[in-house]
């Protein structure tokens, strides 16, 4: 009988206070790596988000410059604003913050597109739609946006029939949410630089 209660009394037995102590603080340190983890995790993906929306944003963008460069009958690389255009001249370096594209032979009919110096952003304009000025990009820093290029990636001095039209836009900070980025508001490298030919060399 004395055995039997001895053993009831002894299966009955529960933890000690050091055993629940030792237990929790490996409870703690779990739960502690987890939210470390965690937060981390959410830290990284709320900076890369960021980047990929502007990015996707800017090549949407540029994906109208690139159809109506690649159908254009004439280009003119030079500088300008909504209400002027000043091409490059002859034997000068073709390089500009705007570009005019003539869809056909028609010079009174284009598309515009220019950075705006005082707002940082490059837009577009149409003469299909008087007054109506489109923001495809913002927080521009480079003047000289538009280039014309050989094979090579040389920036030529005149209209060469198959010259390659070079678009770069250097971002002093992303776009969406607008996020201030490194020393001095810069994200160092945030670029995105293209070319575009003609599809018909006449």
């Amino acid at each position: 009988m004395k055995t039997s209660l001895l053993f009831c009394f002894k299966s009955r037995r529960a933890f000690t206070l050091v055993e629940t102590m030792v237990t929790m603080a490996i409870f703690m340190l779990v739960i502690s790596g987890i939210l470390t983890s965690y937060m981390y995790g959410l830290r990284m993906f709320e900076l890369t988000k960021p980047k990929l929306n502007a990015s996707d944003d800017a090549r949407a963008t540029i994906n109208k410059l690139v159809n109506e460069i690649r159908s254009a009958n004439i280009i003119r690389i030079g500088n300008g604003n909504v209400s002027s255009f000043t091409p490059v001249g002859v034997n000068s370096t073709q390089a500009g913050s705007a570009i005019q594209i003539y869809p056909t032979s028609d010079t009174n009919s284009f598309v515009r597109y220019f950075w705006d110096s005082s707002m940082k952003q490059l837009k577009r304009t149409d003469t299909g739609a008087p007054g109506v000025v489109s923001v495809l990009a913002q927080n521009v820093t480079n003047q000289s946006v538009f280039t014309a290029e050989d094979f090579m990636g040389n920036t030529v001095t005149n209209n060469v029939n198959n010259r390659v039209i070079g678009l770069t836009l250097q971002f002093s900070q992303i776009q969406y949410p607008v996020m201030s980025v490194g020393p001095g508001n810069y994200y160092d490298f945030y670029q995105l630089r293209t070319k575009i030919t003609r599809r018909t060399l006449l």
